[in-house]
C-alpha cells in the first residue's frame, strides 16, 4: 500500500528541516536535540502526535535508581477506576538512543493505558552520546526493578508487569527481559515481566538487513539514519552484544511478546526477524505487518489516526491477557 500523503509531507518538511541528528558529530547532538525538541513541543509536534484521552490523570515524578539517586523522570498514566493493585505497563520512548523525551509518548502511553485499563509508566532513560551503550538499557533495567520494588507505593501489581516499547525503545524493551532472565539464570534476583510489546523495535546493530537496503528513505527514518544512531548509541563498544543486538541474543525464556512492524520501515525486518528468532525459541509471539504504515505510527497518532488506533487496539488486547 502507499503511503498516506500526510506522512510523504511530514518526510519532506523533515528534510526541508535540517534532517536527523543521527549523523552530527557527538559533540553537536545536545544542541540539535534540544532544537527537535523545541519544535516538537510546538504547535506543529502537538497537531502530529496528538492529544491524550481526557479520562487519564497524568502525573509526572522522579524515580530513584541506584545510579540515579535522584530518580530518573517517568510520566504516570492512569485510567479512570484503576485499583490500588492494578497492572503496570513500563514504557521506553523511541528516537535512537539520542533523543526523544516523555512528551513524545504520552499519546500512546495514554491511549494503551485508557484502552487496557493499566497504569502506564513511562521513563525518561539518560541518552547518548552523553551516556553511551550500555547505560540507557541499565537505565530500563532499574526502573523496572525499583517500580517493582516499591509496587505498593506506586499502586501496582508486581506480579503483572509489562515492558513496551517503540524503535530503539522496543530494544530496551526486550533487553530489559533479556536481563532480567539472565540474571535469574544467575541465582539472582530478579523482576518477573509477563508480557513484553515491541513496536518497530531495532534489534540488530552490527549488520544492515534486507529490509534497510529495500527502504533507504522513509517519512520518520531513513537506513542512514539507522547506521548513525547506532554508532552514537555504542560509543566505540561492541555492536555484537545481545544487550544491543537481541536479535544475536539466546531467547528461550522471555516473556511472550507481541511485535509490530511497518511496511514502509527500514527497520521492518528488525522486527520481523525477530519474530522468527523468538518463535524458534519456543516463545509465544503474535505479530503484525501495518499495511500502508511507516515507522513512527505511534507518535503520530493525529496525522496516522487509522493506523496508530488499530495498533493501541491490539496492544490492549494483548495487555489484558497478561
Amino acid at each position: 500500500m502507499r503511503l498516506p500523503l500526510g506522512l510523504r509531507l511530514l518526510g519532506a518538511l523533515r528534510r526541508r528541516l535540517g534532517g536527523s541528528v543521527a549523523h552530527l558529530a557527538p559533540a553537536d547532538v545536545p544542541a540539535a536535540r534540544e532544537a527537535v525538541l523545541r519544535l516538537q513541543h510546538g504547535p506543529l509536534g502537538r497537531a502530529v502526535i496528538g492529544p491524550p484521552p481526557r479520562d487519564v490523570a497524568i502525573v509526572d515524578a522522579r524515580l530513584p535508581t541506584e545510579a540515579v539517586p535522584g530518580g530518573l523522570p517517568v510520566r504516570v498514566y492512569r485510567p479512570a477506576g484503576s485499583t490500588s493493585r492494578a497492572p503496570v505497563v513500563v514504557n521506553f520512548h523511541g528516537g535512537g538512543f539520542v533523543q526523544g523525551d516523555l512528551d513524545q509518548s504520552e499519546w500512546f502511553c495514554a491511549h494503551v493505558a485508557h484502552e487496557a485499563s493499566v497504569v502506564v509508566v513511562s521513563v525518561d532513560y539518560r541518552l547518548a552520546p552523553e551516556h553511551t551503550f550500555p547505560v540507557p538499557a541499565q537505565d530500563c533495567y532499574d526502573a523496572v526493578t525499583a517500580l517493582v520494588a516499591d509496587a505498593r507505593v506506586w499502586g501496582l501489581d508486581p506480579a503483572r508487569v509489562a515492558v513496551m516499547g517503540d524503535s530503539a525503545g522496543g530494544n530496551l524493551a526486550t533487553v530489559v527481559c533479556l536481563m532480567a532472565r539472565d540474571r535469574r539464570l544467575d541465582g539472582l534476583d530478579a523482576p518477573t515481566i509477563a508480557a513484553q510489546v515491541l513496536v518497530y523495535p531495532g534489534t540488530e546493530m552490527v549488520d544492515a538487513l534486507p529490509s534497510e537496503r529495500a527502504i533507504p528513505v522513509a517519512p520518520i527514518l531513513s537506513a542512514a539514519d539507522i547506521r548513525g544512531f547506532h554508532q552514537l548509541y555504542l560509543g566505540g563498544a561492541d555492536g555484537t552484544h545481545p544487550y544491543a543486538s537481541p536479535l544475536r541474543a539466546e531467547l528461550a525464556g522471555l516473556p511472550p511478546a507481541l511485535v509490530q512492524t511497518a511496511e514502509h520501515d527500514p527497520l521492518r525486518d528488525h522486527g520481523e526477524r525477530y519474530v522468527d528468532a523468538l518463535d524458534a525459541a519456543g516463545v509465544p509471539v503474535r505479530h503484525t505487518r501495518y499495511l500502508g504504515a511507516a515507522h513512527g505510527y505511534v507518535a503520530t497518532g493525529a496525522l496516522t489516526p487509522r493506523t496508530s488506533l488499530q495498533a493501541v487496539a491490539e496492544i490492549a488486547a494483548f495487555l489484558r491477557a497478561m
